[in-house]
């Protein structure tokens, strides 16, 4: 454990956000987003078992053996917590750590949106923030909590798979839950959740028909759920909540959706002049513009609802990237390389604008 914790902590002190520990190769850190290998022994298999005997939480030995792959938060005193992934790869064990900063950034510090602060605010509906791994959805989720912590006097409860960055009680009462430890499952856990008052839900992952039914009605209710999804940009999202569900379910569930969908945020980390990263945000509100698009079923016409939403407070990936290269913060290659439609953007860095929306929507 003693070399374990070493390189926990080379890690932490160097900047690395992940970890990746395998049996017969050197261990490897992503600094920077890119992969390095540090000098390290190299992990046997004896030594491997050894430490996944050691760091796995005893509830989940019996899944690991079952399913071979488990999520949990790994806790190393004086060093920090990591969100780690136990999986097998040619019958041996491997390790992917993520790094959680105790400290929760602030909307600032992230390079968020003024309109999220806006959006933390609503007072009940789904908010989701969407994007693909590692595209900081769980970070933004944490900073619209501490904010609603440090402002507003909530009752909140997380539901988590596992929990990240913990809470300290502010303003607001926050409950934790880690799915397996806590609670069964996320949809166990919303099940049972309207009875514990709360205000604020926070869903790790919206994963299945079940989680977001449950999610819809406790919205309906009067509550704020807040919840992540797995899409590529925000129009795509409705899409894919109704992908979910059976054929026969999907317009009832479009309608209920159109009534308590607040706001879908995307995400796409892009890499500033400086070597950071900052997040490029697409912003779709659920104005009286998109929920008629919603119950209509005009799904298609949302992406055009978004690009001409300016004055709500919205935005598409290439009017994000570009007022990021205006500001300074980031290149024109390389806001090319993450834009949606890189030749609309590449004209409009030539002075160039032709909008689709309004020609689309009327």
């Amino acid at each position: 454990m003693e070399t374990f914790h070493r390189i926990l902590t080379a890690a932490v002190e160097g900047g690395a956000s992940d970890i990746h520990i395998k049996v017969g190769t050197p261990i490897v850190f992503r600094m920077s987003r890119k992969l390095v290998d540090i000098e390290a022994p190299i992990p046997t298999q004896e030594w491997m078992e050894g430490l996944v005997e050691k760091i796995i939480p005893k509830y989940l030995k019996k899944k690991v053996e079952e399913e071979h792959e488990v999520d949990f938060s790994y806790f190393a005193p004086g060093v920090g917590r990591f969100r780690t992934n136990l999986f097998q790869q040619r019958g041996s064990f491997a390790l992917a750590m993520r790094f959680v900063k105790t400290q929760v950034p602030s909307f600032e510090e992230l390079g968020l949106l003024d309109v999220m602060k806006k959006i933390a605010q609503s007072p009940r509906g789904i908010v989701l923030l969407a994007g693909s791994t590692g595209s900081g959805k769980s970070t933004t989720l944490a900073a619209m909590i501490e904010y609603i912590n440090a402002n507003f006097r909530k009752h909140i409860v997380t539901l988590e798979d596992p929990i990240e960055y913990v809470f300290e009680d502010n303003q607001s009462i926050i409950e934790q839950r880690e799915v397996g430890l806590d609670t069964l499952s996320f949809a166990h856990a919303l099940k049972h959740v309207l009875r514990q008052d709360p205000d604020i839900i926070m869903v790790g992952e919206m994963r299945d028909a079940t989680s977001f039914a449950a999610a819809i009605s406790a919205a309906d209710t009067g509550h704020l759920v807040l919840s992540t999804l797995h899409t590529t940009n925000a129009a795509q999202s409705v899409g894919r909540i109704l992908d979910f569900f059976k054929a026969d379910e999907r317009e009832q569930v479009r309608r209920q959706l159109a009534g308590t969908l607040q706001a879908v945020v995307c995400q796409r980390m892009v890499t500033t002049v400086d070597g950071t990263v900052t997040p490029a945000q697409e912003v779709m509100i659920n104005t009286v513009t998109i929920r008629k698009l919603i119950e209509e079923n005009r799904l298609d016409k949302l992406s055009a609802a978004i690009e001409t939403g300016a004055d709500d407070g919205m935005q598409n990936f290439n009017q994000a990237l570009f007022e990021l290269v205006k500001a300074g913060k980031v290149s024109q290659e390389e806001a090319l390389a993450k834009a949606t439609n890189a030749q609309a953007l590449e004209m409009n860095f030539q002075g160039i604008f032709l909008s689709q929306g309004k020609r689309i929507l009327g």
